[in-house]
């Protein structure tokens, strides 16, 4: 039997990448998850809540109204500090980094944008190295 986890990221990558072009051709602004967190958290972007709001619901819901009906093996942790530990830091990056995967990753390799080819090389390294460090060096993962 042929392995399908491929078809998996593909079917993903081409509704991220949808989403992300229907963002840009319907509100003309980078589809950015942590940028449209960040504006609706620090009201900086006043008058486009209910759309950062809406966009967020959507990408919190839909996963939860689809995991009863299909919910793929994940190889995460047990351990709650490595995934609290995780999330921390990913936060932490997404902010020194001006923006996370969907922003820089999708959207600005998609523009040839110099940051945001950048930034994705840098994050892809950096958690390559953690991977090596948190599972093969100290076993934590």
């Amino acid at each position: 039997m042929m392995e399908t986890d491929w078809l998996l990221g593909f079917a993903g990558g081409l509704m991220i990448g949808g989403a992300a072009a229907l963002y840009l051709l319907v509100n003309g602004r980078i589809m950015g998850a942590s940028g449209i967190l960040g504006g609706l958290l620090d009201g900086s972007d006043r008058a486009h809540w209910p759309e950062r709001l809406s966009f967020l619901a959507g990408l919190i819901g839909v996963p939860l109204l689809l995991a009863p009906l299909w919910a793929p093996e994940t190889h995460l942790t047990g351990n709650p500090a490595v995934i609290v530990a995780g999330g921390l830091l990913t936060g932490i990056g997404t902010r020194l980094a001006n923006g996370c995967t969907s922003g820089h990753g999708v959207c600005g390799i998609s523009r040839l944008a110099p940051r945001g080819i950048a930034a994705t090389v840098f994050y892809i390294l950096a958690g390559g190295v953690t991977v090596v460090l948190f599972r093969h060096v100290w076993g934590l993962i």
